[in-house]
């Protein structure tokens, strides 16, 4: 009966095998290095993201490759190789919104504002909103920039009013462009309100999502 037949063993393909596992998981590691740099060079994560994961990979790789040349026949590397959990080394460094504040063009009292910050950071916000409010031609625009401390603004311009978002460590370029769309959408919805000079509770806030989006 062909149940009953076994077959004889094999220890070339029984090696041959292993060695395939071992190379299949180290071009695993390796390619999964190679995707943590594309996604930090097109703006998915932040540096601090980036250093975590590939360090991640870059260790299993190293222990890997001792645990061979100490004993090419030991299978103790296939711990090591299991899929770690590098979305909580994502989640760990991610930028996180801190603070945002929402100004009417040439108007030193907020729309909105919410989240703390440091005495010292409010002083560099207002002196950076003082270079805007000074400034006799009116530029939009996006910038990003860090306030020391691990705290980065993202100032994002428009035609009637300015966006600073603060955030616990430097925000990926998505995170970036994502202040600057939420502003634009601002000004999109509120378009009216902003040129009749109606009062905030008018208006609707796109940037309560920042905020929203870390609870």
């Amino acid at each position: 009966m062909v149940n009953d037949f076994i077959p004889p063993n094999d220890p070339e393909l029984t090696e041959d095998n292993m060695k395939a596992d071992l190379d299949g998981s180290m071009a695993s590691i390796r390619k999964k290095m190679e995707t943590v740099a594309a996604e930090y060079a097109s703006g998915k994560i932040n540096s601090a993201q980036f250093n975590a994961i590939y360090r991640h990979y870059m260790e299993k790789r190293t222990i890997i490759e001792k645990l061979i040349a100490r004993n090419p026949e030991t299978q103790a590397w296939r711990s090591v190789a299991e899929p770690g959990r590098t979305s909580i080394l994502r989640e760990q460094y991610q930028a996180r919104t801190i603070h945002y504040v929402v100004f009417r063009r040439n108007e030193r009292e907020p729309l909105i504002a919410h989240g703390k910050i440091t005495r010292q950071v409010a002083r560099q916000m207002f002196k950076m909103l003082q270079v805007i409010w000074a400034m006799t031609t009116h530029r939009t625009g996006l910038a990003r920039k860090s306030l020391g401390k691990g705290v980065w603004l993202v100032l994002s311009i428009g035609d009637q009013s300015i966006t600073l978002v603060l955030f616990s460590r430097q925000p990926s370029n998505l995170q970036t462009n994502r202040v600057r769309d939420l502003h634009e959408d601002f000004e999109r919805a509120n378009y009216l309100a902003l040129e009749r000079g109606l009062p905030a509770a008018r208006m609707v806030f796109p940037q309560r999502a920042l905020m929203e989006e870390t609870t």
